[in-house]
């Protein structure tokens, strides 16, 4: 079980957006990462967004499995992804922001494969709601030293839209 939690880097969006919430340097000196998100996109054609993760500033080599729900319905997928939880977009109801958890244990070592699992959750003033997780591999030996975050759908994050991404040690 982790001892601590330290808080690495934060970002919040100003006036105009950012197509991309971005850690970079990301020291190896924890065991375990978090990042948690509070986001919502410029979509307009739907209330849910879909938060793909780049990891050392790639979104390939990732493969996954994924079970959702939006309240009516609910589904699985599996196989090459790189989006592992959601997030609200400018559809959703003024002001309302879904949040996400993303997860790297083991992050820095480089004897194996990086697993990732991540859950994430939007709401639209009751009408619409999505929650997804998801657990992946990210094929590659490689530390994480890089994170990006990006709206799937190509938009921008919102202004107030809000990444903090958090080492553990669990020593």
């Amino acid at each position: 079980m982790a001892n601590t939690y330290t808080l690495i880097a934060s970002s919040t969006v100003g006036s105009g957006g950012a197509a991309g919430i971005d850690f970079t340097s990301i020291p190896s000196t924890y065991t375990d990462l978090m990042v948690l998100l509070s986001g919502r996109s410029g979509r307009t054609d739907s209330a849910q967004e879909v938060v793909s993760v780049g990891i050392n500033g790639s979104y390939t080599n990732m493969s996954g499995v994924r079970l959702w729900s939006n309240g009516t319905s609910a589904g699985s997928g599996s196989g090459s992804i790189d989006y592992f939880s959601v997030s609200a977009t400018n559809a959703a109801t003024s002001n309302t922001f879904g949040n996400a958890s993303i997860y790297f244990p083991n992050y820095a070592n480089t004897s194996y494969y990086k697993s990732i699992s991540a859950d994430g959750v939007n709401e639209n003033n009751g009408s619409e709601n999505a929650e997804q997780l998801a657990a992946g591999l990210w094929s590659s030996t490689s530390a994480i030293t890089q994170i990006n975050l990006k709206p799937q759908s190509g938009t921008n994050w919102q202004q107030y839209s809000t990444a903090y991404l958090y080492g553990i040690k669990n020593s």
